[in-house]
């Protein structure tokens, strides 16, 4: 806590720029995000929301501006450096590998190994199938099949199995973009419902979407870009879909 009462920010982005060449990006752009605080980014196409998540995620090196994790400033070089201190980007097309289950999604990239016969290295399934059968229980997400390739589940399964991998390495900040674009509407309540259980576990979430009913549904607040810079930012429960709108077109 500092002395107004409130808590340090998960997240603090100040005064944030990024240029390519002559053009403005992102233009001294500044937002917190508190633990279990869910806060929504919208804005049209080239708004600046894409640049924003690139630069905090460690894809970008900002222009301007710095990036506070728990009040301390980072620099990210890349976007490994940027998980590493618990900063995940799922993006829309999720990064997933198709023919692999659960488990072996959940730690691509950093497969844990034990020793056959005391001494050749081989992949640690079951220590992969724990983690994926715990970690999806957390979610309170069941599959009857967790060894089953996640090409055989739906888009908001996949979408949960993400979500999963992000928690199991500890991210306190989850960065979604447009998570609900690609599902039906049952698909969208139980994104809708992870994010809410996300919230409740003290992580911070960022999310994007074109979509202000799911932004209203689980947000707590909303900030909107329009051509790099910051247009507004209200509290989900004083405002409306119209007046969002208006900050994205302005006028």
């Amino acid at each position: 806590m500092n002395s107004s009462g409130q808590t340090t920010p998960l997240l603090e982005v100040r005064n944030l720029s990024k240029h390519f060449g002559a053009v403005r990006a992102l233009n001294d752009f500044s937002m917190v995000v508190r633990p279990g605080e869910v806060v929504a980014l919208a804005g049209d196409n080239g708004a600046g929301k894409t640049t924003l998540i690139k630069a905090i995620s460690g894809v970008f090196q900002p222009s301007g501006g710095e990036i506070l994790l728990r009040g301390q400033p980072v620099t990210f070089a890349t976007p490994h450096e940027a998980r590493e201190k618990g900063i995940e980007t799922i993006y829309q097309d999720l990064a997933l590998a198709d023919n692999l289950s659960i488990g072996a999604n959940i730690f691509l990239g950093r497969e844990p190994m034990r020793k056959a016969f005391g001494f050749l290295p081989v992949l640690d399934r079951k220590t992969m199938a724990v983690a994926a059968k715990k970690t999806m229980g957390r979610l309170d997400f069941h599959v009857s099949r967790l060894d089953a390739p996640v090409s055989n589940f739906s888009g908001g399964q996949r979408q949960a199995v993400a979500i999963g991998r992000a928690v199991y390495w500890d991210a306190q900040i989850l960065i979604m973009d447009e998570p609900t674009a690609a599902l039906g509407v049952p698909e969208q309540r139980k994104v809708i419902s992870l994010i809410h259980q996300l919230k409740s576990q003290g992580r911070g979430v960022i999310f994007i979407s074109h979509n202000l009913q799911d932004i209203f549904a689980v947000s707590d607040r909303i900030v909107v870009l329009r051509r790099g810079v910051q247009a507004g930012e209200r509290k989900i429960s004083e405002t409306n879909h119209d007046e969002v709108v208006k900050l994205m077109v302005g006028g």
